[in-house]
């Protein structure tokens, strides 16, 4: 019987068809949002990210299965961010290029924890206006989920969206953190239009 000759293109070390992988948990109660009436969801955001997803609902354990290693990064916090209010819509800006996801954890702001409640309030603001005015001024989606505070915008503006509210956070008026973004934003725009090619 002939030795049979080594397949040189099996002896290759397939790269091409290697996975990486990483484990993300998220609360229970955000896994339907990251699944999506009938799947639908989760089917979307694995055509238009380019990767798997393994979703254990009992415990909120999402794995992720990508052959792009600089990809597992931005997936990782497309799900970290549905994990924490946003809708998969939102979520799915973090593709772009001079997008980014900011977590802030109030709890590493307030001296105690059971003053949690009365930031929120003033982060969120009545019927949403002070969360809806931050989001504005800087041109970035905010999500208050538990004891965090989530950002999605281009990276700029979310640095600057940051600011504003560790300010609130830390008790500074809402009026003071207004004007500063009112300005902050004025400048941003100068600059935005003073760049070749505007």
């Amino acid at each position: 019987m002939k030795d049979q000759e080594p397949n040189a293109q099996n002896d290759l070390p397939e790269f091409e068809d290697q996975e990486y992988s990483y484990n993300v948990k998220i609360p229970k109660e955000r896994i339907a949002v990251l699944i999506g009436k009938k799947g639908i969801e989760k089917a979307k955001i694995e055509s238009i990210a380019n990767l798997k997803l393994n979703i254990d609902s009992e415990d909120g354990d999402v794995e992720i299965l990508t052959k792009d290693p600089i990809q597992l990064f931005t997936a990782k916090e497309i799900i970290k961010a549905i994990g924490r209010g946003f809708n998969p819509e939102i979520a799915l800006q973090l593709l772009k290029q001079d997008y980014s996801f900011e977590q802030i954890i109030i709890t590493d702001y307030v001296k105690h924890k059971n003053h949690v409640i009365r930031v929120r309030g003033r982060l969120i603001g009545k019927d949403g206006k002070s969360r809806e005015t931050i989001e504005n001024l800087t041109d970035t989606n905010i999500s208050v989920y538990g004891k965090t505070v989530c950002i999605i915008g281009r990276i700029e503006y979310v640095s600057l969206a940051k600011n504003a509210l560790i300010s609130l956070i830390q008790g500074s008026p809402h009026a003071n953190v207004y004007k500063f973004l009112e300005r902050r934003r004025r400048e941003y725009k100068e600059a935005e239009m003073k760049e070749p090619g505007f």
